[in-house]
């Protein structure tokens, strides 16, 4: 099998994972996303411009549209940072983050060495669904 054979492999398992109709602009991005195997995080601009630069004829909307059905799937998780910038998480595990503010760039960070003692009680009527925790990195 070849690395292109294993990449539409791994893509196209990922949708029928997450119960998405195989269409192709879904399958070219599921085999950017998790080709390789790899974890990535993506913005909507970045994965864009590595679809296009694969030769992939998509749209910006298309993306953002894709990437949304991708996190209803429960494919992907939407970290957002500052409340404006939007990123997309193949590793849906519970997990903090590294945000690097001068690159942009948002990493993984150790779970093992993340430890939250307590958190506030919810307010009447509501629960904790979750807790992202992105810690903001800036060059020493």
């Amino acid at each position: 099998m070849t690395t292109t054979d294993e990449h539409m492999k791994r893509g196209t398992d990922w949708l029928s994972k997450g119960g998405l109709r195989p269409t192709r602009q879904r399958v070219a991005l599921a085999c950017l996303l998790v080709g390789d195997g790899e974890h990535r995080h993506v913005t909507a601009e970045s994965l864009y411009s590595d679809a296009r630069d694969s030769g992939e004829s998509v749209s910006l909307a298309t993306v953002y549209n894709t990437l949304r059905a991708f996190c209803e799937a429960g494919l992907m998780h939407e970290v957002t940072v500052d409340g404006t910038k939007s990123y997309f998480d193949t590793n849906t595990h519970d997990h903090p983050h590294f945000f690097w503010e001068d690159t942009g760039v948002l990493m993984d960070a150790p779970t093992d060495q993340l430890e939250i003692a307590r958190l506030p009680q919810a307010p009447a009527g509501a629960e904790i669904a979750s807790v992202d925790v992105v810690i903001r990195l800036r060059r020493a």
